[in-house]
């Protein structure tokens, strides 16, 4: 295992899932959390993304506010973290610890499972100040 692969990058967001305050650990227990190197083509399609290199993750699944359990939903709810386009923002940053950026991309798309829009969150969001 290096710094930089598929298993370090998922400890790392495993660690962030884990410092969630409780009512929100427990609730993301259950949505699956893939790291992989690359967005599919077909993500990047239904997104309108060109570059993959934009695309650092994705909440795929049916936000808690919107759930019912009367239409449940077909397949489990999954956080995906892509790899080479997280290193990428990284090396262009030069200024965070990987670990910092990894946490930051988890919890922005565990937002999105409990329901925060992407303007929600850059409300309260100061990654970017």
């Amino acid at each position: 295992m290096t710094a930089t692969d598929l298993s370090a990058i998922e400890a790392m967001a495993r660690r962030a899932i884990d410092a969630l305050p409780d009512p929100f650990r427990r609730g993301a227990a259950d949505v699956v959390l893939r790291v992989e190197d690359w967005p599919e083509a077909d993500m990047l399609d239904e997104l309108g993304i060109d570059d993959p290199l934009d695309l650092t993750g994705l909440y795929d699944g049916i936000p808690v506010t919107q759930k019912s359990v009367s239409d449940p939903a077909p397949w489990p709810d999954t956080v995906w973290l892509f790899r080479e386009p997280i290193l990428q923002e990284w090396r262009d940053r030069g200024d965070v610890p990987l670990e910092d950026l990894v946490a930051h991309v988890t919890v922005h798309e565990f937002a999105h499972h409990f329901g925060w829009s992407d303007d929600e969150i850059a409300e309260i969001d100061r990654w970017w100040e």
